[in-house]
């Protein structure tokens, strides 16, 4: 198979119109843009997606936007006027898949409900994402990243429970893992309508996306079994498995698997072979049970060491490590460099870098376009519609319709 590239993309030809806020949504409509997908993000004129305000970390830019928006087009429409409905319905005609992650309720209200739409629209595939999903007492709860962690029980087994108790995680989980399940859903509702010709409804749930990613601490508690225990960054089943510090103030994460691992650690890093056979730690069972005695010689061996020496003994016994990076480190991180992972797109605010997708393919390059503008593609759109030049200036004179 020849490893040559071509130019065409799995989702050319499809168009995504998203009614989309914060972070789920537009992760997963980026997700289709890097695939060819032609993605209209509508916004509300003035503010727009209200992600654009969470910061101005990126030369005025907000962080969460320039990561899931680069490759759209930004229409800004005031839904509350009748003839931007009329707009947005235009939109529709021509899109193979509607996305949103409205307020409970609101896209119902707007008559973008499934039901509504397949009516007029029978091959289009509509995503809806919500919190808690539809039904249920918790239907209209508003539902943000850290209350669906809560939730979920995810930080029931997060943090330390000897010293701070729970943490959330540092990036928005919740709302990645019902974005991926959302994108996921889209790809297949398109594979299921080119067998039956027929659009369907894909609805995502924030609380099951990430209840689904809580599976190994939910089954280790079954039938009301004790669930794992907080134990920071070490694993709650596998010792020795973690951070531990070394003698020049560094850290080194440690993943020890199996009892092959466990021989080579203790005669190749440790250089404790008489460990090897020490019945408090003969099994992973039993040192994760004694692991504070056996974290006391590991810590001794290791403050001995510099990070670099190490990690240059796990390497030679082939235990896997790794460095706690911070954001610097990663920025920097040379497996990335190697590889080529990075690229560039455009902004409002300039040439910015960025990762490519991880789910790399032989066959073709990602789309990696700019990141638009509050309402950059809005007089375009309306050309592409049928709109003359004084048609597109009374909307905007009359708020309708915004222009970046």
């Amino acid at each position: 198979m020849s490893n040559e590239k071509n130019n065409l993309r799995p989702l050319d030809g499809i168009t995504v119109i998203s009614l989309e806020h914060a972070i789920a949504a537009p992760f997963c409509t980026r997700q289709l843009a890097d695939l060819g997908a032609r993605v209209i993000k509508v916004e509300r004129p003035g503010s727009g997606d209200f992600a654009r305000g969470y910061d101005q970390r990126v030369r005025g830019m907000a962080s969460h936007f320039v990561w899931t928006n680069r490759s759209k087009e930004s229409i800004a429409l005031d839904l509350k006027q009748q003839e931007a409905q009329v707009i947005l319905d235009q939109l529709l005609q021509q899109a193979d898949v509607l996305v949103q992650n409205l307020a409970p309720g609101a896209a119902a209200r707007t008559g973008l409900s499934f039901e509504t739409l397949h009516k007029d629209y029978p091959r289009l595939i509509v995503c809806d994402i919500s919190g808690y999903g539809e039904g249920g007492t918790y239907e209209d709860k508003k539902a943000y990243d850290l209350l669906i962690q809560s939730e979920s029980g995810f930080l029931s087994v997060t943090g330390n429970a000897a010293e701070e108790g729970m943490a959330k995680a540092g990036c928005s989980i919740a709302d990645i893992s019902a974005g991926m399940y959302a994108y996921t859903g889209i790809l297949s509702a398109l594979l299921l309508r080119g067998k039956t010709g027929q659009g369907s409804r894909v609805e995502i749930s924030m609380l099951e996306s990430l209840v689904e990613w809580m599976g190994f601490p939910m089954y280790y508690a079954f039938e009301d079994a004790e669930p794992p225990q907080r134990t920071g960054a070490s694993h709650a089943t596998i010792y020795p498995y973690g951070p531990f510090p070394s003698g020049d103030g560094g850290t080194v994460m440690i993943g020890l698997q199996n009892e092959r691992e466990w021989v080579q650690f203790c005669e190749l890093v440790l250089q404790r072979p008489e460990l090897i056979d020490d019945e408090r730690f003969s099994a992973n069972f039993k040192r994760s049970d004694n692991r504070q005695a056996l974290r006391a010689i590991i810590v001794d061996v290791f403050a001995q060491l510099d990070a670099a020496t190490v990690i240059d003994r796990l390497d030679a016994a082939q235990i896997a490590n790794a460095q706690v990076n911070d954001m610097s480190g990663v920025w920097e991180h040379p497996q990335l460099k190697a590889r080529g992972r990075w690229t560039e797109v455009a902004s409002p605010v300039g040439i910015l870098p960025t990762l490519l997708p991880p789910a790399s393919s032989n066959a073709f390059s990602p789309r990696m376009a700019a990141v638009p503008g509050l309402g950059q593609h809005s007089n375009r759109l309306l050309a592409e519609l049928g709109y003359s030049a004084m048609d597109i200036q009374r909307l905007s004179e009359t708020g309708i319709v915004q222009n970046g």
